[in-house]
């Protein structure tokens, strides 16, 4: 029979996959001998068996009898015991760090005997009654799915019946009737009898707690964060000790180092007299761990060994949950501490520094996602200077953002859903708060500390927080919220500074984010390991001078179909177009000659030595045509042409289906003087910096080629305006021809096609639309259905296709270097820089990607990633 429970001496951390992580880091740190009280873990296995069969299993059962008798050996304490009552928390523990998403219920064990028990050992009836009164309200909500305002309701109004402000305020006869009140609650509720059996009451819990792993929230989160479905959850029964028992007791958090700025000094907060649900769920707000070391200097110091003892163990900075009792330090948690792509660089590339880590290390460390939002705007000085501060609140999660107010998760998704930016700001979050805080640009909350719920999600995703604004006050039924007089009614903009904890009223503009320190380290050793170059497409020097500034190896794709949609460019290609005989395209194309040689000679000098491969004309005629009455008129007019001849002209060249007729290399065919035309652009533009003295090896890319012959054709035309250019200026040019992969016919023939080509690269967008057959344009009628009912994976035009789209590109890799073993081959598709593609590229063999200019940074620490994982 498998084991389905292990005790935390049994345990250690490679066993996250069966245990969870919550139970591995347990058991590790009561190997290393920590103060961590006494428990054990029902692993991910007996969650996949609940799962499928909808009950415990009596193996599972039996197991848990004979543990719950070691742990009361162990500690001496018994279950329903008169004089001894063991008491429990259960908690949640999946295999991925998912906080807040599962559930957790504390005091299990205490009933109507017990807590006179209780009350007796310890000489606190106030202590041990609201010990129980935690537990029903905790119990009725995991278990009985009781709403939890329900319980607060009641809570609130015995305090402002008796005129307290906080709950430590409470006597013991006011908890007694909380807790009677409680009880009275389940019967309203249908619920019947609070069960008094503690045993009953833990299976209760255990059932709950692997139910809550398909909880809604819970899912998600899984969904935002690309956590597998299939890993099920563990569940840690473990001895409790109390927050709660008196002014030498309480609770917190502390991060090994900062997780939102990533600074080396141990970061957190505490609660006296409370429970660590508090904390975490920001209902009070805490003190920080610097005023532990004044109020108990000896834990203070005891807290800070074992920080930095486990960060060094774990060799990454830790997220630890404690508890004081009496006196008393104890552990509840370790693990891989959520942190801002800010604090993520940072802290990976100082552990580096410290030889904490290596170099190879740091790069595994650090997402793409969080370099992506390291590159996300920042607020323009200027307009700043003009925004009056409205409040401050402590700074959660750092970054920039601006949007509209809403108050509530379902309608903040609701506006998100409508298009527009949102800012979600509440009292507080919760777990079931999720939906609204994924889609949010920022959250702001106006209780609870840098630990809370709030500011722990806002740090994992990314976003923009603000946490702990005390000044402001949320009215949820009136949908405002009110900062002194000044109110923010729902939909008003707002903008949040997340690095100051500053909230501004209106919309202030923003300026785009640079690479610079440990950042621009980290992307250095980024591209000493990565084996695959990455470069960017860009159309404009203003697109290629932002990729050099992020440090791209030069152009994969210019496409210069993007360069003739300015007016004057669009007059001429369209008296091209137009045009029925070689005569009437003469003008236009010496028009368009003069405009394409400056564009090719700015990007070739901003290039320097770098290099640039840009692709000939490829837009579907009907792209520059007009289309309405009133534009024919106007054109007609431009051309000096009558409309109803502009019409019969139109309507000649009219396509059924644009996207698979007259375009890329067929118009080479049809119109050759047009990729003359541009040919003789770039190479006037190469001569011209050759005599200026920077010499420049252009790379010439044919796009929509279908088969060998094609492309010898269309070369040929190329090679031949190249030859007599280059024999007219008596100069040397190195250059090279070849071509887009984008049609399915042209990857099973690439061996052929290699022949006549210099280069590869895959322009993944047509490649899948003509793989699919679906039109990349149409897909958001359908796509999320098909990605919500599981029959795709993802979106393939977002991530690679890896089993249809990725096997063409297989096929065509192979036989292309069949032909030529050294042949160059890129993707310049807009998965070039989407990391879980980048992987599979490095798997294939692709030598470079090609992505816009933001997305470069990202690239580049994935490529370096898929490197090591391949190594």
């Amino acid at each position: 029979m498998t084991k389905q429970i292990y005790a935390f001496s049994e345990g250690n951390m490679s066993m996250r996959d069966l245990l969870g992580g919550k139970g591995a880091n347990l058991a590790e740190m009561t190997n290393l001998g920590l103060p961590v009280p006494h428990g054990f873990t029902l692993t991910t296995e007996a969650c996949h068996r609940y799962q499928e069969t909808g009950s415990l299993s009596s193996e599972l059962l039996t197991e848990l009898d004979e543990a719950l008798a070691t742990l009361s050996q162990t500690t001496g304490k018994q279950f329903n015991g008169d004089t001894q009552p063991l008491l429990v928390s259960v908690r949640s523990g999946a295999a991925i760090s998912m906080p807040g998403m599962m559930d957790t219920i504390l005091n299990i064990g205490l009933n109507d005997q017990t807590v006179v028990a209780l009350a007796t050992l310890t000489n606190n009836e106030r202590f041990a009654y609201d010990s129980y009164r935690r537990l029903l309200a905790m119990f009725g909500n995991v278990v009985y799915n009781i709403e939890e305002e329900t319980f607060d309701h009641v809570l609130t109004d015995l305090k402002q019946q008796k005129g307290y402000d906080s709950d430590l305020e409470l006597t013991a006869d006011d908890l007694k009737q909380i807790v009677a009140d409680f009880k009275a609650i389940y019967q309203a509720a249908g619920k019947g009898e609070f069960p008094q059996s503690p045993k009953d009451q833990l299976l209760a819990a255990v059932n709950a707690v692997f139910e809550s792993w398909n909880n809604h929230r819970a899912q998600v989160y899984r969904q935002q964060n690309h956590i597998s479905e299939s890993l099920g959850t563990a569940v840690n029964v473990q001895e409790m000790v109390f927050g709660n028992a008196g002014e030498q007791s309480g609770t917190g958090v502390a991060f090994t180092r900062n997780p939102a700025s990533g600074e080396k000094k141990v970061f957190g907060e505490y609660l006296l007299n409370a429970q660590g649900e508090d904390v975490v769920a920001g209902i009070r707000t805490p003190e920080t761990i610097e005023v532990l070391k004044d109020a108990m200097p000896v834990i203070y110091d005891q807290l800070m060994g074992i920080a930095e003892k486990l960060e060094n163990h774990y060799q990454d900075m830790q997220d630890l949950e404690f508890t004081i009792e009496n006196g008393k330090l104890f552990l509840l948690q370790a693990r891989d501490g959520k942190r801002t792509p800010y604090a993520a660089v940072k802290i990976a590339v100082d552990q580096v520094g410290e030889g904490l880590i290596t170099k190879e290390q740091a790069l595994k460390r650090v997402s793409p996602e969080s370099v992506s939002a390291m590159l996300h705007p920042e607020f323009d000085e200027t307009d700043l200077g003009q925004h009056t501060k409205l409040t401050t609140g402590l700074p959660a999660s750092p970054g920039a953002a601006t949007g509209r107010a809403y108050f509530t998760a379902e309608d903040a998704k609701r506006a998100s859903d409508g298009g527009e930016q949102v800012i979600l700001i509440r009292q507080d979050t919760s777990p079931e708060d999720i939906e609204g805080m994924i889609v949010s640009q920022a959250i702001v909350t106006s209780r609870g500390g840098m630990t809370s719920h709030a500011a722990v999600v806002a740090r994992g995703m990314g976003a923009t927080g603000v946490v702990g604004a005390h000044e402001i006050t949320v009215d949820y039924a009136g949908k405002v919220a009110k900062v002194g007089d000044q109110v923010i009614h729902e939909g008003d903009w707002v903008s949040v500074d997340g690095t100051t904890g500053n909230l501004y009223l209106g919309q202030i503009n923003t300026t785009p984010a640079g690479v610079k320190g440990e950042l621009s380290t980290l992307l250095d050793w980024a591209k000493d390991v990565a084996k695959m170059g990455v470069y960017t497409n860009a159309d404009t020097p203003q697109d290629f001078q932002k990729a050099l500034d992020f440090d791209a190896d030069g152009i994969g794709l210019t496409r210069t179909e993007h360069m003739f949609f300015k007016p004057e460019r669009l007059l001429q290609m369209r008296r091209l177009i137009l045009a029925t005989d070689a005569k009437g395209r003469r003008d236009p194309l010496s028009q368009l000659l003069q405009m394409q040689q400056e564009d090719f000679y700015q990007l070739y000098k901003l290039a320097g030595d770098k290099e640039v491969t840009i692709r000939l004309l490829d837009p579907p005629l009907h792209e520059f045509l007009p289309h309405d009455e009133a534009e024919i008129q106007i054109v007609a007019n431009q051309i000096q042409e009558t409309p109803e001849r502009l019409r019969e002209r139109i309507t000649s060249l009219k396509e059924l289906n644009p996207m698979l007729g007259h375009r890329g290399d067929r118009l080479a065919v049809t119109f050759p003087d047009i990729y003359q035309m541009q040919v003789k652009a770039i190479m006037s533009a190469v001569i011209r910096l050759n005599d200026e003295g920077l010499e420049v090896h252009p790379h010439i890319m044919i796009p929509l080629t279908d088969s060998r012959d094609e492309m010898s054709w269309v070369r040929d035309l190329v090679t031949d305006q190249i030859q007599q250019m280059v024999n007219n200026s008596g100069i040397r040019v190195d250059y090279t021809v070849g071509t887009m992969m984008e049609m399915p016919r042209a990857c099973v023939t690439a061996d052929q096609i290699a022949e006549v080509s210099d280069f590869f690269s895959f322009g993944t967008n047509d490649l899948t639309q003509l793989t699919f057959g679906y039109s990349r344009d149409d897909v958001g009628s359908f796509m999320p259905e098909y990605i919500k009912q599981g029959i795709l994976p993802a979106d393939p035009f977002q991530t690679i296709d890896t089993q249809g789209v990725g096997a063409l590109m297989e096929i065509a890799i192979t036989k292309g270097r069949q032909t030529n073993p050294e042949l160059p081959i890129g993707v310049c598709g807009e998965v070039g820089g989407d990391p879980a593609s980048i992987e599979f590229f490095n798997q294939i063999g692709i030598t470079y990607v090609s992505c816009s200019p933001y997305r470069v940074p990202v690239a580049r620490l994935a490529a370096a990633q898929a490197t090591l994982t391949q190594n």
